[in-house]
């Protein structure tokens, strides 16, 4: 990009400005600049900030054009100029009929997407009516036990026409069958269904804890899927590799980053240890990340993600379709940067974290509610949110250019560093004996733990200020924003709606399902096959994950990650 002379010169020049800075830094004392991660940020940044910027093929191999490998400038030529990102809005909460009547006024305030969100009875392989559901039931999301809510949930909603979102990880193959069952009675050809399914479980076990199964057999049920939806449900994304929940367990951006692309890597060296094309199924893997509250941070970690995904895929893997370079992404603002205190300064937060995401280049992006901390999003904390997207796609003008910040100096220099700081964590990992050994010896936990600790002592310190938490704060501040409370009734009925499905179904054809879903397991058939069987039996998700762990069993943590996390 620059010559070698031209650099040179401008350390000359960097000197001089440096003596007529340091009379302005020595009138008064100064703070330490640095990123949410903790990284020192300089004073000034040129093009001598980037490493190899004077040699002859940085730009190709670095920047290139937007649509172009790496890919650095966004995996679109043209972006938001011929099409918006889809706009998600969570939702998914007590009852499915409660769910859908979320979702349809989601769809008629301008949503261009679903995104569903579960109860931790479904997230955990439960019925409403076990035991271990008492108290849980629709509380953090909807109740999902069989076929009969899924259809309950999109009832009305043509699938042909929406992107659907779902938020689920052990039992993801189980819900998604339900959902496919559900377009089939809708008549929607599978190759017309869109959407993305979160079915992450590597990230479970390093940070959300929502696990069922060992590792080895949940991947093995994320391989069967993808090569279901590789055959028959050609655009729908049968994983979407999940960093959010990594950086919101307290990972610093490169830690988000490296973790998420290393347990990437993982699925897709799994699949073709399976016997599945790399240019078959990759096309449809993608990703999800946390927009975090340090702007150009954020932005350099989506920039850099391509670029090493675009280069592995291509150099390691073999790939050789084009389309299984891409890196394509969602955007979730960072609910950990949320507060309780004065709520409404979360839509500011909200909306920078947002345009981080849009200046990033991701695909779709969910804002999050000014109110999440204290409930699930109330009806106007939920349009608040979407009206904030709508403003950014259609106020601000971000979208009118690609990638408006390409070749800035602090920007480049950002994406190079935080591509440095993955390469080295994927040399570690590597030498540690891969993904799974370091889950095994909660390398990731110690990693996390290490870096939540930093932050949190930089707020208690004050080195780090969040407004309204450790400074500018209220005394005896009253919140007055409606909050969503879950009627407790909703248990009751959505217990009695799933003994009433189970008595009146077919309860032989349930057993016959179960049976071969058992048999397969044990060998080596496909397991998101059996599971179609069974969702069409109106088989529950309690019934489907019970006979699983009575085959694989269910994963205790070791000591070690224990210890760590």
């Amino acid at each position: 990009m620059f010559t070698k002379n031209f650099i040179e010169k401008l350390k000359d020049r960097l000197a001089n400005w440096n003596k007529t800075a340091e009379k302005y830094r020595g009138k008064k004392s100064m703070p330490r600049f640095f990123t949410v991660s903790g990284d020192d940020i300089d004073e000034l940044y040129t093009p001598d900030s980037i490493k190899g910027a004077d040699t002859e093929n940085y730009f190709d191999e670095h920047i290139g054009l937007p649509g172009e490998y790496p890919y650095t400038r966004g995996v679109h030529h043209t972006l938001y100029r011929t099409k918006l990102w889809t706009m998600r809005q969570f939702a998914g909460m007590g009852t499915p009929i409660q769910t859908n009547e979320r979702f349809k006024y989601i769809l008629k305030q301008g949503g261009t997407g679903l995104s569903t969100a579960f109860d931790l009875p479904t997230l955990m392989g439960y019925d409403s009516d076990h035991v271990r559901s008492l108290g849980e039931v629709g509380k953090c999301g909807v109740a999902v036990d069989t076929l009969a809510d899924m259809e309950i949930i999109y009832g009305g909603i043509d699938l042909a026409k929406v992107s659907t979102s779902m938020t689920i990880n052990s039992p993801a193959s189980v819900v998604l069958a339900m959902y496919l069952v559900v377009a089939e009675k809708q008549g929607v050809p599978f190759d017309q269904i869109r959407g993305t399914l979160q079915n992450d479980i590597l990230k479970e076990y390093i940070a959300q804890k929502e696990f069922i199964f060992p590792p080895k057999p949940s991947i093995r049920l994320i391989t069967d899927m993808m090569d279901y939806c590789t055959k028959n449900v050609p655009q729908f994304n049968t994983i979407s590799i999940s960093g959010y929940h990594i950086r919101e367990a307290g990972a610093t951006a490169a830690q988000e980053l490296a973790f998420t692309l290393a347990d990437g890597f993982c699925y897709i060296e799994s699949a073709i240890e399976a016997g599945q094309d790399v240019d078959e199924f990759a096309p449809r893997l993608s990703f999800f990340f946390n927009a975090h509250s340090d702007f150009f941070e954020e932005i350099a970690k989506y920039r850099a993600a391509r670029r090493i995904y675009a280069k592995r895929m291509k150099n390691k893997y073999k790939a050789k379709n084009p389309k299984s370079w891409l890196l394509r992404f969602h955007t979730q603002t960072a609910g950990c940067s949320l507060t309780a205190q004065q709520p409404e300064n979360n839509i500011v937060r909200t909306a920078i974290q947002a345009l981080s995401g849009v200046l990033g280049g991701t695909q779709s992006l969910h804002t999050n509610s000014m109110d999440e901390t204290l409930a699930l999003p109330s009806e106007k904390a939920a349009l608040i949110a979407l009206r904030t997207q709508q403003v950014i796609a259609h106020e601000t003008g971000v979208a009118n250019t690609v990638d408006p910040l390409g070749g800035s100096y602090f920007v480049e220099a950002l994406t190079d560093k935080m591509e440095a700081e993955a390469e080295q964590y994927f040399d570690e990992i590597e030498q540690r004996g891969g993904v799974l050994q370091c889950i095994e010896d909660g390398f990731f936990q110690k990693e996390l733990a290490k870096s939540a600790y930093r932050y949190q002592m930089e707020l208690e310190k004050k080195d780090r200020i969040v407004v309204g938490v450790n400074d500018f704060v209220m005394e005896d501040e009253k919140i007055d924003i409606p909050v969503l409370k879950i009627d407790k009734n909703i248990e009751k009925e959505q217990v009695d709606f799933c003994k009433k499905i189970k008595a009146d179904r077919d309860n032989g054809k349930v057993q016959q399902t179960l049976e071969h879903l058992r048999e397969v397991a044990k060998g080596d058939g496909n397991t998101f096959e059996a599971m179609m069987e069974c969702a069409r039996a109106y088989v529950s998700v309690g019934e489907m994950c019970d006979v699983l762990r009575e085959e694989w069993g269910e994963y205790t943590e070791t000591q070690a990650a224990m210890s760590a996390s």
